[in-house]
């Protein structure tokens, strides 16, 4: 499907890169009124894999499942491929087989997946829209939530329906050129502060 990067970026630096994006963008923009919590306490696991095909990124994507199985005090599982899915189509094509998985693994009900992507488009919106980064990230994402607890957020979130609209407005205010340095400032601060040694 594709070839790994000759230099592969490291484990640690990614989470790094991931955790800014969390910080400044995710909860920063309040694109997300319910990352914070989980966030703060330390109840999100990162998972980075250098897979770049569909199968073993989809068994990944089990291990995930039964991680959560274990782990009650995991509130939410993000699933970050390093190396793969750097084409959208593909990463999509990868979302839809996750998607498929989730039902045949029976978990329908018990988690769902929500979808991050350096170059996430909505469908129907112009590319170069701001609205695009309300789901952009450093890297191609699976986030696996629980229902249960997504459930129980939403039932103390006020106007929970106006989320969507409200983070396309504020992106918008903010603009795509904010939007791509604030996302780029993450990578590259958190590069430079990480080392290899």
């Amino acid at each position: 499907m594709g070839s790994i990067p000759e230099e592969l970026p490291h484990s640690n630096l990614v989470v790094s890169q991931t955790k800014c994006w969390i910080e400044e963008v995710v909860i920063g923009q309040q694109f997300c009124p319910f990352a914070g919590h989980v966030y703060e306490s330390q109840q999100i696991h990162y998972r980075v894999t250098q897979e770049i095909d569909f199968e073993p990124g989809l068994q990944v994507l089990v291990e995930e499942f039964v991680r959560l199985d274990r782990n009650p005090d995991i509130a939410t599982s993000l699933l970050i491929f390093a190396c793969g899915f750097s084409e959208f189509e593909a990463y999509l094509d990868l979302l839809e087989l996750g998607e498929k998985l989730l039902v045949e693994q029976d978990y329908q009900g018990v988690y769902q997946l929500a979808s991050f992507h350096p170059q996430y488009c909505f469908q129907g919106v112009d590319s170069n829209d701001a609205s695009n980064f309300t789901n952009r990230s450093p890297y191609p994402m699976l986030h696996v939530l629980r229902e249960d607890s997504l459930g129980q957020a939403i039932q103390l979130y006020a106007d929970v329906e106006q989320i969507p609209q409200r983070n396309i407005d504020h992106a918008r205010v903010l603009g795509k050129d904010k939007l791509s340095a604030m996302l780029q400032a993450c990578l590259e601060s958190a590069s430079d502060g990480y080392d290899k040694g």
